[in-house]
């Protein structure tokens, strides 16, 4: 198992965060540019991104051979659902929105399919792709409802089934169970701004940490996150594919992706309707900082 391109993507995204605290201590990126870069990645980069990662080559053949990690993965969305109701019960409203939120959604989106790849090969890559249907359904369904709020239920149904990031999925659903394909130049732009979304959310994440004191970034509502998102959820996942018997493959790529570190989208959502971003963002920069050390020893504990 080949940890190289998990830990160089780890870094990756650190030295990202650092970038955009630079720049935002220096000037270079104000309020002003923080608001222009949060719509920016929400309305374009983040929905390119989305329905980049469903432009895969697939089959129905291939779909009922990958039916067990996507149940797999349609479970620890309703178990990360359920514990992000029961774990934070004294929390303030602005910040268990964010916790709940981060909670079900990991950055498996931006690392999963790298480290599947990495760790177990061009099956883990399949099986990644598969797995990130579930999560990316529900943080842009259920997921949304934390940090949207409406005075209906009808009128917060209607607000998250026309957001862009939910339109994008829905269209990668259908472009990839049709196998349709996009014309090349529309294709090509939409890959290119995909591209950048990792880029730009990390440089975000990084001016939001600019007002943050580092003997802060470490307290105990963060540290309490990370043993949930880092520890707790792959532990259970990694028990009860045990006791189903999972095939170990599949075992394993659920597994790493479930201890994937925040979903970087947590804090820009954060930051978009005006929840406790800097809370966000220090959840962000200390689960992926800690990953460095959990992940590969989730690796560890799967080889063994």
């Amino acid at each position: 198992m080949d940890l190289s391109n998990l830990l160089e993507m780890q870094v990756m995204l650190v030295l990202l965060m650092a970038l955009g605290l630079f720049l935002s201590e220096i000037g270079m990126i104000d309020a002003a540019g923080r608001t222009l870069l949060t719509n920016l990645v929400i309305n374009v980069l983040l929905p390119c991104s989305i329905v980049k990662s469903f432009l895969i080559d697939f089959d129905m053949e291939t779909l009922r051979s990958c039916l067990t990690i996507f149940v797999i993965a349609i479970l620890i969305q309703i178990g990360t659902l359920l514990l992000g109701k029961i774990l934070y019960p004294r929390y303030a409203d602005r910040r268990k929105k964010v916790l709940q939120y981060a909670t079900i959604c990991s950055n498996a989106g931006i690392l999963g399919n790298p480290v599947a790849e990495a760790a177990f090969g061009s099956m883990g890559l399949l099986y990644a792709s598969i797995y990130l249907i579930p999560q990316r359904t529900f943080m842009w369904s259920f997921g949304l409802t934390y940090y949207t709020e409406c005075p209906s239920g009808k009128e917060l149904a209607k607000k998250v089934a026309t957001h862009p990031c939910i339109i994008a999925a829905v269209l990668g659903l259908v472009l990839m169970i049709t196998q349709w394909q996009l014309p090349g130049f529309v294709e090509s732009t939409v890959e290119s701004l995909g591209s950048a979304n990792t880029s730009i959310s990390m440089l975000l994440i990084g001016s939001i940490l600019s007002g943050i004191k580092w003997r802060e970034m470490i307290d105990r509502d963060s540290l309490y996150y990370c043993f949930v998102r880092l520890i707790l959820v792959p532990a259970l996942v990694f028990l009860g594919c045990r006791l189903a018997g999972v095939d170990g493959l599949v075992m394993g790529v659920s597994v790493l992706l479930a201890a994937m570190p925040a979903a970087s989208v947590t804090a820009v959502l954060a930051a978009k309707y005006e929840k406790d971003e800097a809370f966000a963002a220090r959840i962000v920069a200390l689960s992926t900082i800690l990953s460095m050390v959990t992940a590969p020893l989730w690796c560890v504990i799967l080889t063994l």
